[in-house]
């Protein structure tokens, strides 16, 4: 006969093994929604997939509404994946608008951390010498293709006078070719219109030593002319020794009342751009024509580099008058117009 005792530690034992079993599944369960939960959160959807997607974050916008767009994007597995993550890192706190780019390749950890960072998407954009405004608007809408294009031929000095004491003496009414500093760039691709003429601003500030400008003055001129020759220079010349002559010669026409005759002011007139010219083309009557009227331009027909506004600032003297670009793009110069004649004749098809 069983006794009373054994009974009991069998039914305990029976009691024991139930709750372990019970224990046992708990903690598997636990464990199982743990890796469940870490494979949603920091396994990427597609590691393989990396287009990327353009995703706006609008200023204000709360976590859930950000977690339905990735979803929707197909950017993450299940917002509430981003969600849970999110606020047990804190960085819901600092999650900043902008538009970024992402991709199914990216977990939730590194498009967290980027929104977190202000990690907004940019491209980069190298700007050459030489270019107009309108050259560069072409450029940096090829490159950051939104769907409202950027207009910087359009921009005028007027509303950036006040933020940019180098334009003081420009022109209200003036564009700000020339102005336009050619350089390599990374512009956020929802930048406006407005933003990127300052973010152009600000280098060409940057780039113009305090020595440039105190020179600029002591020699009584106004930045905006010297801009206007350095974007002369630019057109016309390659290297900065010829640069620096030429710069001399234009600006003794100028000082003699001689007209410039700079052939790419009469391309810039005739289609915006540097342009062979004919002779026909050297009667248009436009304030850019420097065969028709005496003086500079209006106003640049480029952006120049550094080296061109150097040259604009420090000419060489010289016994020369007259130059001209071979094919080759060598520069010729000469000291009569009879010379000039001779070389024409010589080095022009």
């Amino acid at each position: 006969m069983v006794s009373q005792s054994s009974f009991r530690l069998r039914k305990m034992l029976k009691k024991n093994k139930v709750f372990f079993v019970f224990l046992g599944l708990f903690f598997i369960s636990l464990f199982s929604f743990f890796v469940f939960f870490c494979w949603g959160i920091y396994s990427a959807k597609n590691p393989d997939d990396k287009e990327e997607v353009v995703l706006r974050i609008e200023k204000g916008e709360n976590l859930f509404s950000i977690s339905r767009n990735l979803e929707k994007n197909n950017l993450i597995r299940h917002r509430i994946f981003f969600q849970i993550y999110v606020f047990s890192s804190g960085d819901y706190k600092h999650l900043q608008a902008g538009s970024y780019f992402f991709s199914p390749s990216m977990n939730i950890p590194r498009i967290s951390q980027e929104m977190a960072r202000g990690e907004i998407a940019k491209v980069k954009v190298v700007i050459p010498e030489g270019l107009t405004s309108a050259e560069i608007e072409d450029k940096l809408n090829s490159k950051i293709n939104q769907t409202v294009k950027l207009q910087l031929e359009n921009q005028n000095f007027k509303t950036y006078k006040g933020e940019f004491s180098f334009l003081k003496d420009a022109p209200d009414g003036a564009s700000l070719e020339g102005f336009l500093f050619p350089d390599t760039y990374d512009f956020a691709i929802d930048t406006t219109s407005e933003e990127a003429a300052r973010i152009f601003l600000v280098n060409f500030e940057k780039k113009l030593s305090p020595q440039i400008k105190t020179d600029i003055e002591k020699q009584g001129k106004r930045l905006f002319d010297i801009v206007i020759m350095a974007s002369l220079l630019e057109k016309e010349v390659i290297t900065l020794s010829d640069k620096k002559i030429v710069s001399g010669i234009l600006w003794k026409r100028l000082e003699e009342n001689i007209p410039l005759q700079v052939d790419a002011t009469v391309g810039f007139a005739k289609t915006g751009k540097a342009v062979k010219i004919s002779r026909e083309d050297t009667l248009i009557d436009s304030p850019y024509n420097t065969y028709k009227y005496k003086g500079l331009p209006i106003g640049p027909i480029c952006s120049p580099g550094l080296k061109s506004i150097e040259a604009a600032v420090y000419p060489e003297a010289s016994q020369f008058w007259y130059y001209l670009s071979a094919p080759s793009r060598q520069t010729i110069f000469s000291r009569t117009y009879d010379e000039h004649l001779l070389a024409k004749a010589k080095y022009l098809p």
